[in-house]
């Protein structure tokens, strides 16, 4: 008998790759999909600043598009900016990166992240990350086919990840440790003593340190610590940061990378291949911020702050317990006085109130029984889904 024809052997195998198939989509975009439908919301979800760009790192832009500079710059990002940037990391935190070899620019965090999963993680090779944690986190390491493995952390203790748990979680397949403080969505700031326990562990298990340090700029009465700066820890911690928060250019889709050389060597490869440079105009934007961006940041983090503060009294004034958020735009109450899901909760209020807040399931399954809420907003519409949402608190309370 004749073969039959090899399309027509067997099972039809599916036509999506088993790692996208084991990712779910974001469930952050489900509810902003939702809202998008829906007159007269007030957004308490996207973690997004409310302000503009600073209007000198907008002027700078435009000015290099007017003479002309819309090229592909070096893959590794413009000289003067990684040589800014060097400088910047040198003052702030006394780390000194060679602008030529260990410093990449990126096409926001976001890129950085993936690039460092790729360049770093194989096939079973495990990540360990506390729970909750940034949405984006699950989805890189399966992508590259390694394994996330949670570590619970609760409000009981500040949302902070324990060295010790971490150190129970680690197994002869354990590659990484990768954490984000200031977190998204706790608002969750490690001080530098249980910091210094991670990197001891970390050592120990000759594991490498993949600091996600977005919001670094973003702290309220704590001061950050930079992971690299921990002893011992530059040559084995990947830094991640970026513009997008702290100087309110998110849409500029500029981040960055600072490691050892030869990771950054193995991220640069795979994004010549992927992306070859970050957009011209953001990094002409980003040289601007490092030059004279830094009274922007201090009066937007002021705003944050009194935003910060109302929000969180006005949570647990209405019922919605809510542990202080040191980091990051926002507030992670707890949401157990209504006796629902975090996702029943989060669409109930957009219907019902038109406020909209991020189920904490999407975080992790430690972020159930809570929702995210981003106080990168306007007092007034603060105070307004405060109101809206006491409405609702008081409707579902369960006595």
């Amino acid at each position: 008998m004749a073969n039959k024809p090899r399309g027509q052997r067997g099972k039809r195998r599916s036509l999506i790759s088993p790692p996208v198939n084991r990712i779910s989509p974001s469930g952050i975009r489900k509810f902003f999909d939702l809202l998008s439908s829906i007159e007269g919301v007030i957004s308490l979800g996207v973690g997004e600043p409310d302000f503009v760009t600073p209007w000198p790192l907008c002027e700078s832009a435009i000015r290099s598009l007017e003479k002309g500079y819309t090229m592909y710059t070096s893959n590794l990002g413009m000289p003067e900016l990684r040589e800014r940037l060097s400088q910047y990391l040198n003052d702030a935190y006394k780390l000194r990166y060679d602008p030529d070899g260990e410093l990449l620019i990126t096409v926001g965090v976001s890129e950085a992240l993936d690039l460092a999963m790729r360049a770093v993680i194989d096939l079973g090779d495990e990540v360990i990350m506390p729970d909750p944690h940034y949405v984006a986190y699950d989805a890189c390491v399966i992508l590259t086919r390694g394994t996330p493995v949670k570590v619970p952390t609760s409000e009981e203790h500040g949302f902070e990840v324990s060295a010790a748990a971490i150190e129970a979680s680690i197994t002869d397949k354990t590659k990484a440790i990768l954490i984000g403080y200031p977190a998204n969505p706790t608002g969750a700031v490690m001080p530098r003593d249980k910091l210094e326990e991670v990197a001891r562990v970390a050592k120990r298990n000759q594991l490498l340190l993949i600091s996600d340090e977005i919001y670094g700029r973003l702290v309220y009465g704590v001061e950050h610590t930079c992971l690299a700066t921990l002893p011992g820890m530059k040559e084995r911690t990947i830094l991640l940061g970026g513009f997008s928060k702290s100087y309110a250019m998110t849409g500029w889709r500029i981040g960055y990378a600072a490691a050892d050389r030869e990771i950054i060597s193995a991220m640069t490869k795979i994004h010549q291949y992927t992306i070859m440079s970050a957009p011209t105009m953001g990094q002409v934007a980003a040289i601007e911020a490092l030059k004279s961006g830094e009274s922007s940041v201090s009066e937007m983090v002021g705003e944050y702050n009194r935003r910060r503060l109302v929000m969180v009294k006005g949570l647990n004034e209405i019922g919605l317990s809510c542990f202080e958020p040191r980091g990051a735009f926002y507030a992670f109450p707890s949401i157990k006085v209504c006796a629902m899901t975090s996702e029943e909760f989060a669409e109930r209020l957009l219907l019902e109130e038109k406020v909209a807040v991020v189920p904490g399931i999407a975080f992790g399954q430690c972020g159930e029984g809570h929702v995210r809420c981003c106080y990168a907003t306007s007092l007034g519409e603060i105070e307004e889904a405060l109101s809206r949402m006491k409405r609702f608190v008081d409707k579902y309370r369960v006595a």
